[in-house]
């Protein structure tokens, strides 16, 4: 099963339209997949105490990125990095059951021109540290209001072919390390 994290807790963002996108795209190669929308999480996730008591939510997630033999990251870049609330969802992680030994793959979004190349190589970094298995092939989309929208999903077949060949590579890596 393939967990899918939608990078931030705005509701009706793109991240979530990219996240259900690359769902369907996982679905059509007969995948199981789930994605994680972090606008789901409850306002007590964003407490100090939600460390020692963790929402039900946040339970709930944990679950799928714990049974996903593989997780595809879609990170926004906001400020330069990413989403507090996508850091703030991985410390809340169990250590070191969550990361260690999985397959992690990215797409990164934004409205500049670098296509989130930062907040990708952030989590990079941290998942990295986590002892992830961090899949090369990334995907950058900068410009991201000219090839999606809420109202119309993907709007760009390239960009499209793209994230398949990117999920296609990646079950393959996946299963290469499940030996």
């Amino acid at each position: 099963m393939i967990a899918i994290i939608s990078g931030t807790n705005r509701e009706g963002s793109l991240s979530s339209v990219f996240s259900h996108a690359i769902e369907n795209i996982y679905q059509k190669m007969g995948v199981e997949c789930k994605v994680l929308e972090l606008s789901l999480l409850p306002v007590e996730t964003f407490s100090p105490s939600a460390y020692s008591s963790k929402p039900d939510k946040v339970l709930e997630f944990t679950e799928v990125i714990l049974s996903a033999t593989g997780l595809v990251i879609v990170v926004p870049e906001y400020n330069g990095s990413m989403p507090g609330a996508l850091k703030l969802f991985i410390d809340l992680l169990p250590y070191p059951d969550s990361f260690e030994n999985r397959p992690v793959c990215y797409v990164g979004i934004a409205s500049g021109q670098f296509g989130a190349l930062r907040p990708v190589e952030h989590l990079q970094q941290v998942f990295g540290y986590r002892n992830a298995y961090n899949f090369p092939r990334r995907v950058f989309v900068p410009s991201v209001h000219e090839v999606a929208s809420q109202e119309n999903g993907l709007m760009d077949s390239e960009l499209e072919a793209r994230l398949s060949g990117q999920a296609n590579q990646f079950l393959k890596y996946c299963r290469s390390l499940d030996k």
